[in-house]
């Protein structure tokens, strides 16, 4: 198994659609966000990241679409971001830090293998 200094970190939660957060309760959100991203990027750890959006369609192996975004156990993917660290757990104190899991959401820490 080749070593890496990449990590992705993967966004989780569970989406309520019925819920829309008020605006101060989205700028709020979005300061954490910018700080937890900010003080990575100042570390010169963050390589790239990225939000996802709640439109999407899934192709199935058969080459069938199904409308919608997958949705396992109550839970959906938010984003990721790929960071650099000297360790899995180097990496896993870093996501320690992420906001979603202020609002209960999860972080799924992956070394990234080189192809």
């Amino acid at each position: 198994m080749v070593q890496t200094n990449e990590f992705m970190l993967v966004f989780k939660f569970e989406p309520n659609f019925n819920y829309q957060p008020t605006e101060l309760e989205m700028n709020e959100m979005h300061q954490q966000w910018g700080t937890f991203i900010g003080t990575i990027a100042i570390q010169e750890k963050l390589v790239s990241t990225h939000q996802l959006g709640f439109i999407g369609k899934q192709l199935l192996a058969d080459k069938s679409i199904v409308e919608g975004i997958h949705i396992s156990e109550n839970l959906t993917i938010a984003g990721n971001m790929i960071i650099k660290a000297n360790s899995l757990e180097e990496a896993v104190e870093i996501a320690k830090n992420c906001p979603i899991l202020l609002t209960g959401g999860m972080v799924e820490v992956r070394a990234i293998q080189p192809m």
